[in-house]
């Protein structure tokens, strides 16, 4: 009886190793061969979420990392590095208070030296997080876009 019960726990453990090492090892979503959802302005996609956060979340994010891709034009407002080394462009116009942050890769990083503050540019991403504006704190969030690169 016990052998047939250290079997079993045996099997188990084999099946829960085996989908484990399945999802580590799983390819990623290759974004930039992805047919992109919309094509849009980034002040129109902040306002989306502003206007609707819901609406807006049930239309672009998925919980199972599955979240849109999106074309965003627009006007770079600032480039940066975050800590990994990552570029990150900030679309936004002058009157708007939030825009869209876009990180790039480290393969796309070098797409970036190719851009200036004020110039327009298409930014091809999956994004993570919507505008959020907290008035009593008066706080505001970008939208997030990840995985980035320069559509041309």
């Amino acid at each position: 009886m016990k052998s047939k019960i250290f079997k079993l726990i045996v099997v188990i453990a084999v099946i829960g190793i085996a989908y484990a090492a399945y999802m580590w090892f799983m390819p990623h979503r290759n974004i930039q061969s992805t047919k992109a959802f919309a094509t849009m302005e980034s002040t129109a996609l902040v306002n989306e979420f502003l206007e609707d956060k819901a609406k807006a979340n049930d239309l672009y994010l998925d919980s199972e990392g599955e979240s849109k891709v999106l074309i965003i034009s627009g006007k770079v407002a600032s480039i940066s590095k975050d800590q990994l080394g990552q570029q990150v462009v900030l679309l936004k116009d002058d009157s708007e208070k939030m825009g869209v942050s876009c990180t790039f890769t480290l393969d796309s990083n070098t797409q970036v030296d190719k851009i200036k503050v004020g110039d327009s540019v298409k930014i091809k991403g999956v994004i993570r997080s919507g505008a959020e504006y907290d008035e009593d704190l008066d706080l505001s969030e970008n939208v997030i876009v990840e995985k980035a690169a320069i559509v041309e």
